[in-house]
């Protein structure tokens, strides 16, 4: 497979045609020896069933598995960490990595619970866990969704399950899209696995899922993500961690190099069908005063207000809502989090979950228009 190449496959036999893409891919070339340490990275943001559109499906990984195992590759590790609000190992069980792990007899890391050491990551010093250093291999294998900060997520973004909590919180406070891309100056993944099954196209946590039932393999996860945000209807330069990357020698945005090459006769007649534009999320978003929140928060405050517009409840909403570590000991009206603890109205937790954000902005709604 060329630099500039994305593999993809389309169907729904998961395993067998993760498999095939990575013999089409000729993975086993790219590794540096049956010795070497892989790591394979999913996206487990949260204890989310996969079909619920934000988490990597487990026949994904399983395929990848098999296909080393069955080539003598012993040394296998998955790795990952939940975002902040969640526990990794509730959303390995309910994922089903705790019991593929145990199936294929192959560790399993919580990076949050993983040592780590800060480094420089061309110059941006970033803390990184230290069994990701380790790794000889990296796999990531994303999820390609939405986002309600970032507009997508995909190959870049998913590696920050590689930092411990601490990190992913100075993140927000950086901005999101800078550190992602010192990230992944600092930390290589060496191929990357695409999850384009049934993402949600508006929020990360899913909930929407969009039935795709396409895998894809590449070695650019800069050319990946800015294919991804094509499909999603943004230009890669309406993701500014993209051109960030590129900027830092991670890969080419250039999607002009781009060649795809589609694996069977079933995937020319589905690659042909485009997604739909959805943008749930740009309305949404217009009620909220965002600085420096953590993605748990803010990922759980945009679907509860579709929640609240589902019920006619939202064109009621006449202030913004400001959420984030911005907020910390500042006074206000409405707010989220235990960083608005302080205004007059503020919903708790670190991050409270959806539904006590839909409970209390109902309740709030509902007593200012009685």
């Amino acid at each position: 497979m060329k630099e500039n190449e994305i593999l993809k496959i389309y169907g729904t036999d998961y395993k067998e045609m993760t498999k095939r893409l990575l013999m089409e891919a000729e993975l086993e070339k790219r590794i540096p020896g049956k010795e070497a340490r892989i790591g394979i990275k999913p996206n487990l943001v949260s204890p989310s069933e996969a079909s619920w559109g934000a988490t990597t499906h487990p026949e994904i990984v399983a395929g990848i598995v098999e296909y080393l195992q069955e080539r003598g590759f012993s040394k296998l590790l998955i790795l990952e960490g939940s975002w902040v609000g969640d526990k990794t190992s509730e959303s390995a069980e309910v994922c089903g990595y705790l019991d593929l792990c145990s199936q294929y007899g192959i560790p399993f890391v919580d990076t949050q619970k993983d040592s780590f050491h800060a480094r420089d990551c061309k110059g941006l010093e970033l803390k990184l866990c230290d069994q990701a250093v380790d790794l000889d291999f990296l796999i990531n294998v994303p999820v390609l969704k939405g986002h309600c900060q970032t507009k997508l997520t995909c190959a870049l973004k998913n590696m920050k399950g590689l930092i411990p909590n601490q990190e992913k919180r100075h993140f927000h406070a950086l901005g999101l899209h800078k550190p992602i891309a010192h990230l992944n100056a600092g930390l290589h993944q060496d191929f990357i696995v695409v999850d384009h099954i049934c993402g949600d196209l508006d929020f990360e946590d899913g909930g929407n899922p969009v039935v795709r039932n396409c895998i894809m393999a590449a070695a650019d996860p800069v050319l990946v993500d800015a294919h991804a945000a094509d499909l999603l209807y943004y230009r890669p330069e309406e993701i500014p961690y993209i051109k960030m990357a590129e900027e830092l020698g991670v890969g080419s945005a250039d999607l002009s190099r781009l060649q795809i090459r589609l694996i069977g006769e079933k995937s020319t007649v589905e690659d042909g069908k485009r997604l739909p534009e959805s943008r749930k999320v740009v309305e949404l978003k217009d009620a909220v005063e965002e600085v420096e929140s953590c993605s748990a928060c803010y990922g759980y405050l945009i679907p509860a207000l579709a929640m609240l517009k589902d019920e006619g409840l939202f064109e009621k909403l006449h202030e913004k809502i400001s959420i984030g570590q911005g907020f910390r000991g500042k006074e206000g009206t409405l707010g989220v989090g235990n960083c608005t603890r302080k205004f007059a109205y503020s919903c708790p937790g670190c991050p409270p979950t959806e539904q006590e954000i839909y409970e209390f902005l109902k309740t709030y709604l509902n007593g200012k228009n009685a």
